[in-house]
């Protein structure tokens, strides 16, 4: 028998991380710490909303390693061998180069009727507006058409923050 959930985001951290599921009425999180697994469902007509945000300390995550490593391989070239000196160096960079290619970390939050939620539902926010597309599209079609002028839609803000916002504020009516 197939299951009826399927994968749509992974969040991993040094303990474990949080799996996200979906399917026709719940959104589901498997968050795994060490060894064991805590499972929470959010019913997909009682989202009120869903938001992502760059994270500030993600600048942080990108200045000190790669500070620390031009820092060492400056004193490496000047002290022990240039080699090893350009190594740490060239690693500094790269750091640098990846993490700005991957872009900021996120953090989330999620509302039903009964509570509020923070967990990660995506490690970077250039992936959230794709998950969240298909979350709205499975709360669009969980939901009656008597209650279709409510169903949530994705909008996106300047500062790069996603959200999952009522359709009626979205439209004017």
């Amino acid at each position: 028998m197939k299951s009826a959930f399927r994968k749509i985001s992974r969040v991993g951290s040094l303990t474990g991380g949080t799996k996200w599921y979906l399917s026709e009425d719940c959104l589901l999180a498997a968050r795994r710490m060490m060894y064991a697994v805590e499972y929470r469902r959010f019913y997909l007509r009682d989202l009120e909303y869903i938001v992502v945000w760059p994270s500030r300390l993600w600048l942080w995550r990108l200045l000190i390693p790669g500070v620390l490593f031009v820092a060492l391989g400056v004193a490496f070239w000047q002290g022990v061998n240039s080699t090893v000196g350009a190594i740490f160096g060239g690693v500094g960079l790269a750091w640098v180069a990846t993490e700005l290619a991957l872009g900021p970390v996120a953090g989330s939050r999620i509302r039903t009727t009964g509570a509020t939620v923070d967990l990660p539902l995506v490690s970077r926010t250039r992936r959230a507006q794709k998950v969240l597309a298909k979350i709205d599209a499975a709360v669009r079609t969980s939901r009656d058409p008597v209650d279709q002028p409510t169903v949530p839609s994705v909008q996106t803000n300047s500062s790069g923050t996603a959200f999952i916002a009522d359709a009626t504020e979205t439209n004017g009516s």
